[in-house]
This record gives structure tokens, sequence and C-alpha cells, in this order.
């Protein structure tokens, strides 16, 4: 009897420690995506590690894909920042109306994307320093001259969305004092100025408004079959975009960016991505 006894005891025990074994396993968090919080440590130090810009890499120079590579003028920017707070720098790409909400939800520490200082974006993010200068510039097809907003009117126009042309086309057709109002022209935008470009190279447009650095390199490897003439006085500046109140982060920028100025190297980094 007690023999017995001895045996269920061992088996009680037995039972006992494998049941406490897959209990402990069961209760560890599982990565399904509903729970990928690291502990506040573990993301300080990734923080503290990286800095993580989002960018539409279809706005050549200032940001373009080579090969599975996002380079450019913002990417050489950005890569001096990165190096001036001691991080590494990931560049991430998006669509370019997609950037500002990524920015405000916590994706990206700061956006560069040749994106214009305007007030409408002001309300949202803060900006740096301005550092570049630019026009908006009419694409068209060499057989076909449209050198103005008065060209415009009655043709279809294409823009890449979010951007100054997008705004100042849509303007000019819906508003009643828009030099396009009334005149037949139509808006169309694409996700970015090389999609509407292509759509222009094979007539399904008539012309195409963008900034004007994106419009001359589009025109420069089209030689044979479009133009772009600068129009109109929308002159806008280039700033980099951070959240609301990020004024350790800005200050950095604004450092970076004042020191690349000084030192001409934007200029230099828009030649290098231009030839």
């Amino acid at each position: 009897m007690k023999k017995v006894i001895s045996i269920l005891l061992m088996i009680s025990m037995m039972f006992a420690l494998f049941t406490g074994c897959s209990s402990g396993e069961n209760s560890k968090p599982q990565d399904d995506g509903s729970n990928n919080q690291q502990s506040s440590g573990e993301v300080k130090e990734e923080d503290d590690k990286s800095l993580v810009m989002y960018t539409n890499a279809e706005f050549a120079p200032f940001e373009y894909f080579k090969g599975e590579e996002i380079v450019g003028v913002d990417v050489d920017i950005a890569k001096e920042i990165a190096k001036d707070l001691g991080k590494e720098l990931t560049v991430k790409h998006t669509d370019f109306d997609s950037l500002v909400p990524s920015l405000v939800t916590g994706k990206a520490d700061f956006v560069a994307a040749g994106m214009t200082i305007n007030p409408e974006r002001e309300d949202e993010v803060d900006f740096s320093i301005p550092y570049v200068e630019s026009v908006q510039n009419i694409i068209s097809a060499k057989d076909n001259e449209l050198k103005s907003m008065e060209d415009l009117k009655g043709k279809k126009i294409g823009v890449q969305r979010g951007t100054t042309g997008d705004t100042s086309v849509t303007d000019a057709i819906n508003k009643e004092d828009g030099d396009l109002y009334g005149s037949g022209a139509e808006v169309k935008t694409y996700s970015s100025a090389l999609e509407a470009s292509q759509d222009l190279l094979v007539g399904r447009i008539d012309a195409v408004v963008i900034d004007k650095l994106t419009a001359e390199e589009i025109v420069k490897n089209n030689t044979d079959n479009l133009m772009t003439v600068e129009f109109g006085e929308i002159s806008e500046h280039y700033g980099i975009a951070v959240v609301n109140g990020n004024t350790e982060l800005l200050d950095s920028i604004n450092k970076t960016l004042q020191r690349l100025i000084d030192e001409g190297k934007i200029e230099e980094f828009i030649s290098n991505h231009s030839n």
C-alpha cells in the first residue's frame, strides 16, 4: 500500500511540475502585432541612437531612388543632421500627402521632402529655417508650348498631390477670381511629377505644374519631347518639418542647416544631384 501511495505521490508531483512549466510559457506575451511595445528603457535607447526621416522619393533632385536606395539633396542634408547629433539616419518613403500625418502620429522624427513652408502646414508642424527657394514651372510638349497661366486655359493639367503646384492650379480653376476659373481647364492629381509627365508624353494631359528643379530634371531626360518654363510670381521656400513643440530637435536642425548654407554645401548638393 505504501508503495502504491509513493507512486501516486510521484505522479502528482510530476504532473504539477509539467503543468507549472506549461503555464509559464502560455503567460508569455505573444508578438501578434497587438502588443509590440518595448520597455521604456529599450525605447529610449533606440531613440537615442536613431533618427527617422520620412520623405517622398519621387522629387529629384531632392529625393529619388537610386536602385533601392533613397538619395538626393535632402538625404545629404539629413545625413549631416544625424552626424551632428551623433545618430544613425533611417530614411523612409511614403506618399507626399501622407508625410505630415506620419510626422504628427510619431512615425518620423522629421520630414525633409522639398516641402514648402506655408501657413496651412505651420498649423500642424514646426518648420526649420528656409534652405532653398523655388518657383513653379510648366512642363509641356515642345510642339505645344505653354508658358503662362493664360496658356493653361481649357487644358488638362497634371500636378503632384499636396504640392504647391496642386494648390495653385486647383485654386486657379475653382476660385471665382482664379485665372483659370470658367475656362474649361481641368486638374489631374498624381502621386509624383514623374508619373504626371509620363501621361504628358502620351497625350493624356497637356501640361504639368511642378517646382523648378524637379521640372528641369524631368525635361533633362526628355529633351526631344518636352520643354519647361517658369511662370507667374509664385515663389516658395523649403523647410524641414518637426512635430509642434520639438524645439530641441528643431534647434539642432537649424544649426546644421545654417552651417551648410554658410559653407555653400546645399548648392553643392543640388549640383551633385542635378548632373
